[in-house]
């Protein structure tokens, strides 16, 4: 392991000038500091983080918050986890990821007690009970996601409820008249989850716009749940030939329940989706889909996040457009 002493060596600089250099606390010479910062460079010192925070007031540690509840699609959350913890290693950060589902009292409870630079806040809801606690903390934070009023905070996600829209008018485009949305578990609605409730707004308002026939139906994550809704889609809708899904889990037991009750997609049956990607294109008929940009969403929640810590003014609203990829889940309406 490479010490400060080695880097003090190889700068020729004492250990002290090598701390002064990377904390900022002392004024040194520019020759001085590249020299210094070149050798850390080289040798790839790390400091420790305990020392890192004695020496600047920092832990150089985020809090990911990220409670696992009812309803929620671990692997997918674990994607936007995985985007977290990559960018903010490049930004020499480490983080703590909290999922107990406590609230505001165990949100106080973990910033009061575990020594965090600041917060990333995930599965955000409409009426988040921890958002006037994020007003007033003395760290910053940033919420993936964007609550009913994100007046003060710092949000970012995709747009889901032009993803909602876009959806739709993609096969209204088709010339499909009477469409469905099957979406997230009911217990996802039930607390007011923000970005499901945009994607049932959007798809609504879209199918409303375009005088569709139109309905939404929550979905339980299994394939008996997807051969029930399936059923009940044709009951009720007879004459059902679009189908957006935003359940990633779904997917496939929805296509193997529409094609069993005798319909094909996309022959008789056109299904889009908002998911990752690897989900859309892994399936046995290749699903048109708008991407979660599970990647893009976590980098630069932590760069905006950096920004704010390093005193920087970033924007409070970041909205990503949807990006849709035709596969061959979609075609033209062929039926009556």
């Amino acid at each position: 392991m490479v010490k400060i002493t080695d880097v003090a060596r190889d700068a020729g600089v004492s250990p002290s000038t090598v701390s002064y250099a990377l904390s900022g606390k002392r004024p040194i010479s520019e020759e001085t500091r590249r020299r210094v910062e070149e050798s850390v460079r080289r040798l790839g010192y790390r400091p420790h983080a305990g020392a890192r925070a004695l020496a600047g007031g920092r832990s150089n540690v985020l809090a990911l918050v990220l409670p696992l509840r009812a309803g929620i699609n671990v692997p997918v959350v674990m994607r936007f986890a995985v985007s977290v913890v990559t960018t903010a290693r490049r930004y020499d950060h480490d983080v703590l990821l909290l999922t107990r589902e406590e609230g505001e009292e165990g949100l106080r409870r973990a910033v009061d007690t575990a020594r965090v630079d600041a917060l990333i806040v995930m599965d955000v809801q409409l009426d988040d009970p921890r958002v006037p606690l994020l007003r007033g903390l003395d760290r910053p934070s940033v919420l993936i996601g964007f609550p009913a009023d994100s007046a003060g905070l710092t949000c970012i996600d995709l747009d889901f409820q032009a993803a909602g829209e876009a959806c739709v008018e993609h096969l209204a485009r088709l010339g499909h008249r009477a469409v469905a949305l099957v979406g997230s578990p009911p217990e996802v609605y039930v607390r007011r989850t923000a970005f499901a409730h945009r994607v049932v707004r959007g798809f609504t308002a879209a199918a409303d716009r375009g005088r569709l026939s139109s309905t939404v139906r929550p979905c339980e994550a299994s394939p008996a749940a997807a051969r029930a809704v399936a059923e009940q889609l044709l009951r009720e809708q007879p004459a059902l030939t679009g189908v957006v899904v935003h359940n990633e889990e779904i997917l496939e037991p929805l296509i193997e329940a529409f094609e069993q009750l005798g319909l094909r997609v996309p022959a008789d049956i056109s299904l889009t989706a908002i998911c990752p990607d690897e989900v859309a294109e892994s399936l046995p008929v290749p699903v048109t889909s708008i991407a979660l940009p599970t990647a893009e969403v976590g980098a630069r929640a932590v760069e905006l996040l950096m920004g704010k810590l390093d005193g920087k003014a970033v924007p409070e609203s970041t909205s990503l457009p949807p990006r849709m990829t035709e596969r061959g889940s979609t075609a033209r309406r062929t039926r009556a």
